[in-house]
């Protein structure tokens, strides 16, 4: 598991600039009162932790290390730094998105050999991707990739890890199959007539109308005027 750690003034020479002559490390500038760096943490930890020993995260307060923010000459936080032979080469401010987070991370790591969890998402079946999830449970490529697994067997539980994440059009497309179910897109016609009428009323008819356009996909010119039938129905 890659390590993590916390840093001070005292002790940053040796946690970081040190330690990156032999391991790139990622530094997260953070304090309590700051809320994206409560969101941002807890990603930094997964991500690092999914890479093994490749690359070590150390974060500091900055509200107990003056010396360290200075150094940095830091405006906003969260900041992050990316830090190889004792030398900055990358850096971000704000909280960012797992998959961004990891790119940051994997490009500061550079090309390491696979990790367990690249190995687990590679493997693609469902024991492997139970596996991984327990790895990193936060991770959204392995929550997309066991959802898509499940959305045909067991849709509940891939609605279940899809509402851990941000949605994305992949991820908003594999609940669409989850909630649809085995409706036919050959009877998407048929199926939206008979909800258009009860949409602006029943927002279980509503998502299910929602979900068929989404079956139907942005290519397929039903999508765009079944869209303004909505939208009339609604408005």
């Amino acid at each position: 598991m890659g390590a993590t750690v916390d840093a001070t003034d005292a002790t940053f020479q040796a946690e970081v600039i040190d330690t990156s002559m032999t391991t790139p490390v990622v530094v997260d500038l953070w304090a309590p009162w700051c809320g994206p760096c409560k969101q941002l943490g807890p990603i930094l930890e997964s991500v690092v932790a999914s890479l093994g020993d490749s690359v070590k995260l150390v974060k500091v307060n900055i509200d107990e290390n003056p010396s360290v923010a200075q150094a940095f000459q830091v405006q906003s936080i969260p900041a992050v730094f990316g830090i190889t032979d004792g030398k900055v080469v990358d850096a971000f401010l704000g909280a960012r998105p797992e998959h961004e987070v990891r790119e940051f991370i994997e490009k500061l790591v550079g090309a390491a050999e696979p990790t367990e969890l690249d190995r687990l998402i590679e493997a693609g079946d469902e024991a492997s991707l139970r596996a991984a999830l327990e790895l990193a449970p936060a991770e959204d490529r392995v929550i997309i990739a066991l959802a898509e697994l499940l959305v045909g067997t067991h849709p509940d539980e891939a609605l279940e890890l899809l509402a851990r994440i941000p949605e994305t059009p992949h991820s908003r497309h594999i609940a669409a199959v989850a909630r649809a179910g085995s409706e036919a897109v050959d009877d998407v016609e048929v199926r939206l007539a008979e909800l258009l009428p009860r949409v602006k009323a029943d927002a279980d008819a509503r998502q299910a109308y929602v979900d068929l356009l989404e079956l139907l996909g942005p290519d397929d010119p039903r999508t765009v005027a079944h869209r303004k039938k909505l939208m009339t129905a609604l408005y």
